[in-house]
């Protein structure tokens, strides 16, 4: 991938290289609206990093790393932020920590703000909408790990839980419990999130494999709000699973929610199993069987990655993804 350069944008506008730095550098008392406005086309069309971007990243290392998490409500996002951090105290880094709320557009603007104020480095959990952008930073050679999800290429280090066999762990402890019709809870699958997809396709696979029968209204991915009013209407119906799996603590929460506000009983009405652990579980009546992240590995192997891409800038084509086995932590639900 070619990298843009001023020149490149001042050719495409039809101005000097002067009139594009003006334009960076917000100066615009003797540029008129139409040269304004076909310089900022320009810039959107190639894709430019501005400058003052582009210097940020030949600077020499300021000690600090950005981690720009999807949504910080996940247990799961707040355990790896702390190892990050773990990791990099112990490497005399500090860190500044964003959330995106899921919102491509907001991750983009904390992307530039960190780049701007000269991070050394990002780890991003990225949303689906950035992809053209991160494409620029790898030509741009700034070093970025991401986590938890993929993207179309691996054009950076990737690390993620193995989610189908953390689905399939699931199923078959249901199984095991004598539980056939087993439902799933997720939250919304609309922006193509990688653990959501891959979790819910595992759960087909597993069923699929025990030759159970998948009933579509027994998945339930929705936005996080909704998902209550989707379990109740599907317990008011004649065709009820015995069991739910519920794919992140957020999708539990809810589950557990409605459970309460039927008054089941767990695991004598329904059995309950869910991926992402929380001190909470182990103290609640009865403790709910997990299938836990090692997410202080995952952090720490993040970090790990990130300082070793930013002391080497040996990047690669293409990366393959580092997955991490689910553990099963077994207690009373099912």
């Amino acid at each position: 991938m070619k990298k843009i350069t001023m020149q490149d944008v001042a050719l495409k506008a039809g101005v000097s290289k002067s009139t594009v730095s003006q334009y960076i550098n917000n100066r615009f008392e003797f540029m008129g609206a139409s040269t304004k406005l076909r310089v900022e086309a320009a810039i959107k069309d190639l894709g430019y990093i501005p400058n003052q971007v582009a210097k940020s990243l030949k600077q020499k290392k300021t000690g600090t790393i950005g981690v720009i998490v999807a949504n910080i409500l996940h247990t799961f996002s707040t355990e790896i932020i702390r190892a990050i951090e773990d990791e990099c105290e112990r490497n005399g880094f500090h860190l500044f920590v964003c959330n995106a709320d899921d919102q491509p557009e907001k991750e983009r603007a904390y992307i530039d703000m960190l780049v701007a104020k000269q991070v050394d480095g990002l780890i991003i959990f990225p949303t689906n909408g950035n992809y053209d952008y991160y494409k620029q930073l790898k030509n741009a050679e700034f070093p970025i790990v991401f986590v938890d999800r993929m993207i179309n290429e691996a054009i950076f280090p990737t690390l993620l839980l193995d989610n189908e066999s953390a689905s399939r762990i699931a199923v078959d402890q249901l199984v095991k419990k004598g539980k056939k019709k087993v439902g799933l809870v997720s939250t919304s699958i609309t922006q193509h999130v990688t653990p959501r997809i891959e979790r819910i396709n595992g759960y087909k696979k597993a069923m699929a494999e025990y030759g159970l029968e998948i009933e579509e209204d027994w998945i339930i991915a929705q936005d996080k709000q909704e998902i209550g009013n989707r379990l109740q209407h599907l317990w008011d119906s004649a065709n009820r699973p015995e069991a739910f799996f519920a794919t992140n603590d957020l999708a539990l929460i809810e589950l557990l929610k409605f459970i309460k506000k039927n008054g089941l009983s767990i695991p004598a009405d329904i059995g309950v199993i869910a991926i992402d652990d929380s001190p909470f579980l182990a103290i609640a009546t009865p403790p709910i069987s997990v299938i836990r992240q090692p997410t202080f590995e995952i952090g720490q192997d993040a970090a790990h990655t990130l300082l070793e891409l930013i002391g080497s800038k040996d990047f690669k084509e293409e990366y393959e993804e580092r997955r991490y086995l689910p553990i099963l932590v077994e207690r009373e639900s099912v």
